[in-house]
C-alpha cells in the first residue's frame, strides 16, 4: 500500500519507495517510512499498513521509536559539554563520576563514546535486551544504576576486538546529569530539540506508548505480536527517544554542517575507529562507505522498530523507519536502498 509524497518546491530527490514495497512483499516489513532529501528539497513517503489487523495508511510523517539514533543525541550534548571546558575527551571517567565504573581511571570519555571502552554490553544478558520480546516485563520501570549492576557483573573476553555495548552509553547519560545537574533528557531538550525546533522528538521515560500517528510494530513469535506499547527505560540514554524522519534529518542536518558542536568537536565525531562491522564507528556517529563516497549518521533498534538516519557531505539524506514483518531487513536491501538514494545523479 503507497501513500502519498510530499516533495518540497525546486525538484524530485530519488525515490526508494519500489524497493521498500518489494521489502515489504517480501515479509521484510509491515511498514515503511521515508524521507530523502537532496538540499532544500525533500521527498517523504510510507509504504505497508499501519496495524496489521484493522489496515490503514502509515502516516509518512508519523512518530516510531529510533533506538540506538539516540546515542548520536547524547553524543551531540558531551561534546557540547567539551567545547564549555566541562570535560575533556581523554579525561578517565573516574574525574567526574568515581567510582562508578569498574577500571574507571583507565577508561576515557572518548572510549564511551567511541565503544572502545570494552564494557560488558547488559542487553547480552536474557531479559535485559529491548529487541526481544519480554512479555509483560516490558512494562518495567529500569534505573541507569540497576543496568550497570548488570554490566559490571561480567567482563568481556580480552580479544583485543572492538565491542558495541549499551553500556557505554548509559554511562555517558549520568556523565552527562553529573556536569550539569539535570536529567540528559533535560539537557538533550534544552540544547538540541528546543533549539532546533525538532517538536516531534522526545525523551519518554517510563511512558509506554507512541504519539499518534503511528505504525505498530510487532514481533515475531512466530506469529506477529504487537509490540509497540513498552516502556523504554531499559534503554535510556542508549536508545529510548522516539522521532519523525523530519526531525531526524534536520538534527543530522544541523549536526554534520557545525551547528551543534565546534568544528574540532565535529571533526572527533567523525574519527573513526575499525569494527570489523562493515563500518566505522567515531563519537556517537557510524560511517558507511558507498561506492559513491562516505554517508555519516546511525542506525537504531528496538522492538518493532529499525531506524536509518544518514546524510553525505554533499547534503543528500535518508532516513527511514521500518517496522519488521516475521524477517529483519537483509543488509543488501537497506544498502541498495542507501546506494540509490546517494549515489543517483541528481535531476
Amino acid at each position: 500500500m503507497l501513500v502519498a509524497v510530499g516533495v518540497a518546491a525546486g525538484g524530485q530527490p530519488v525515490d526508494v519507495r519500489p524497493e521498500l514495497e518489494q521489502i515489504v512483499a517480501g515479509e521484510g516489513a509491515t511498514a515503511a517510512l521515508v524521507r530523502v532529501g537532496d538540499g532544500d528539497r525533500a521527498r517523504s513517503g510510507a509504504v505497508g499498513v499501519r496495524d496489521i489487523e484493522r489496515g490503514g495508511r502509515p502516516a509518512p510523517g508519523g512518530y516510531f521509536r529510533i533506538g540506538s539514533v539516540t546515542k548520536t543525541f547524547v553524543a551531540t550534548v558531551v561534546l557540547q559539554l567539551v567545547d564549555e571546558g566541562k570535560v575533556r575527551l581523554d579525561d578517565p571517567i573516574d574525574r567526574h563520576l568515581p567510582g562508578l565504573v569498574p577500571d574507571g581511571d583507565h577508561i576515557t570519555v572518548r572510549a564511551l563514546l567511541n565503544h572502545t571502552a570494552h564494557l560488558y554490553d547488559y542487553m547480552s544478558e536474557p531479559g535485559y535486551s529491548t529487541n526481544r520480546w519480554r512479555g509483560d516485563a516490558r512494562f518495567r520501570s529500569y534505573q541507569p544504576r540497576e543496568l550497570l549492576d548488570v554490566a559490571f557483573a561480567k567482563k568481556l573476553p580480552d580479544d583485543g576486538k572492538w565491542h558495541y555495548s549499551n553500556t557505554d552509553y548509559v554511562v555517558l547519560g549520568l556523565l552527562v546529569e553529573k556536569l550539569t545537574g539535570r536529567a540528559y533528557g533535560a539537557e538533550v531538550a534544552r540544547r538540541i530539540l528546543r533549539p532546533l525546533e525538532l517538536r516531534h522528538t522526545m525523551v519518554p521515560g517510563d511512558r509506554a506508548g507512541l504519539p499518534s500517528p503511528h505504525a505498530k510494530g510487532y514481533e515475531p513469535m512466530p506469529r506477529l505480536v504487537d509490540a509497540t506499547r513498552m516502556n523504554p527505560s531499559l534503554d535510556w540514554a542508549a536508545g529510548e527517544m522516539i522521532s519523525t524522519t523530519a526531525d531526524l534529518e534536520r538534527f543530522m542536518t544541523a549536526l554534520l554542517t557545525g551547528r551543534l558542536t565546534s568544528a574540532a568537536s565535529l571533526r572527533a565525531m567523525r574519527t573513526t575507529v575499525e569494527t570489523g562491522a562493515g563500518f566505522g564507528y567515531g563519537l556517537g556517529l557510524q560511517s558507511y562507505t558507498l561506492p559513491c563516497g562516505k554517508v555519516w549518521g546511525h542506525s537504531g533498534e528496538l522492538i518493532g522498530y529499525l531506524t536509518f538516519a544518514f546524510r553525505s557531505d554533499s547534503g543528500r539524506s535518508l532516513t527511514m523507519s521500518i517496522n519488521p514483518s516475521t524477517r529483519n531487513p537483509t543488509t543488501e536491501e537497506v544498502m541498495n536502498i542507501a546506494t540509490k538514494a546517494f549515489c543517483t545523479p541528481g535531476n
